[in-house]
């Protein structure tokens, strides 16, 4: 069985109570190579391509110059969304075995990170994947992640 999961637009960075340690994504040289192009991206074509305060897109511009996908700062996927779905999830509640399990068993797409196990290390970020973007790949983040997204979803089943 695999669970997935959209992400969500709120996050929760503060400190986390579990002592699990994290993985890294899967699909991370590619965020390496998507990151390059959003760090390009100019605060006002965020503020549009977003429809973003901006405030918002003043933030999100500060994140997309800050993310290293070489780093291990930051939290692990499930623990750091924070939308409707992932207050259901309660990850913070769940045991380290709870969380084990569902490192094999749930999956989160992820506009930056294509697809995220739940102790998947990640950094602040807002990308949805509808969004437009140019890459050497295409106009599209559909385009830029292509068949990958499949493929390691298959490999996961």
């Amino acid at each position: 069985m695999l669970v997935l999961l959209s992400p969500a637009k709120r996050l929760n960075f503060d400190p986390s109570a579990h002592t699990l340690g994290t993985t890294r994504p899967a699909l991370i040289d590619r965020t390496a190579d998507l990151s390059r192009a959003t760090a390009k991206l100019s605060k006002r074509k965020i503020k549009t391509m977003m429809d973003l305060s901006d405030d918002l897109a003043e933030l999100n511009w500060q994140r997309f110059q800050a993310l290293d996908p070489d780093s291990t700062d930051g939290k692990p996927a499930a623990l750091a969304f924070a939308g409707e779905v992932y207050r259901g999830l309660n990850a913070e509640g769940l045991t380290d075995a709870d969380l084990t399990w569902a490192q094999d068993h749930l999956r989160i797409l992820s506009g930056l990170y294509g697809v995220l196990r739940p102790l998947d290390v990640i950094q602040p970020y807002r990308l949805e994947m509808g969004r437009k973007i140019k890459t050497k790949k295409g106009e599209s983040l559909y385009d830029f992640w292509g068949s990958d997204i499949a493929a390691e979803l298959n490999e996961a089943l």
